[in-house]
Parts: structure tokens; sequence; C-alpha cells
């Protein structure tokens, strides 16, 4: 784990709220002369902190406004079942999360659909030819009451 400091700190904050920000205005906000700002992003990059920029797109802009949660219980938990199914579920381009589960399902899937009957494309489609699958239930998300990608540091 990496050890930061409270600058780290403060520029992780302004990067996870403003990806695209100059090094010229983050050394500002963070009160850093911009060439050791600088160092410290790469640093943060090159261990990993940093793992990756990306740009959040609103799904309702893309005709993608329904979130769906599946919870899957497979046949069986050995490593065969699973990897076979880790493998199918990650071709999967509406699932935006699949996390191995702790509980009641063995999986949680998070998936992007227009509306039910793409849902039902989805599933048609993808979902009910994934391995080893012995249950699968769904549950549409009515809103977004909050949704954040920033870490607390």
């Amino acid at each position: 784990m990496a050890q930061l400091d409270d600058i780290d700190c403060r520029i992780l904050r302004v990067l996870q709220k403003e990806g695209r920000i100059s090094n010229a205005d983050l050394s500002e906000r963070v009160h850093l002369s911009a060439s050791a700002c600088h160092r410290r992003v790469q640093r943060l990059e090159a261990e990993g902190v940093i793992a990756r920029y990306v740009a959040l797109l609103d799904p309702r802009m893309l005709d993608r406004p329904s979130t769906v949660f599946v919870e899957i219980t497979l046949s069986g938990q050995t490593e065969e079942v699973m990897d076979a199914f880790e493998r199918e579920v990650a071709l999967i381009p509406d699932v935006l999360e699949c996390h191995l589960m702790a509980g009641a399902a063995d999986y949680l899937l998070k998936i992007s659909a227009r509306d039910t009957e793409d849902f039902a494309r989805i599933h048609r489609r993808y979902l009910a030819r994934l391995p080893g699958v012995s249950q699968m239930h769904s549950s549409f998300s009515l809103r977004r009451v909050c949704q954040t990608t920033a870490f607390p540091v």
C-alpha cells in the first residue's frame, strides 16, 4: 500500500473530480509548485495509486438510462465452474460490473440497458447462456440516489 501524505491526498481529491485539470491549475489548487506537483502525480501513477484516467459518460445521453442488478447463483463453486462463468461474463458488453460475492448470491452484476425490452434481449442473448448458472434474480433500479467514483482520501 502506498504511503500518502496530505499533499498526495489533496492531489488525489482534485484529480478524482477533475481528471482533465491542467498541472498548472492543479498545482495552484494544492498549493505546490508546478514541477513538484507534476513529480508527485507521476509518482502516484507509477505506484499505481492512479490506475488510469477515464471519461464518465451520462447513460441517459447514450440511451442507456436503465440499470439492472442481477444476482447469480452458480450450480457449484469449483474453480472450473467459476472460471468458466467469469470468462464468459467478462465478454458481455452490457455488463458494467461483476462482483464475486459473499452471501446468498455468488455474483452480482450491474447491467446497463435502454429499457425492459433491451434487458430481455441481454438476458436472452447473454445471461441465459452463461455457464454454470442455477439461479438468477434481477432488480431494476428505479432511481439513482447517489453515485461517486471518488474514494475518500
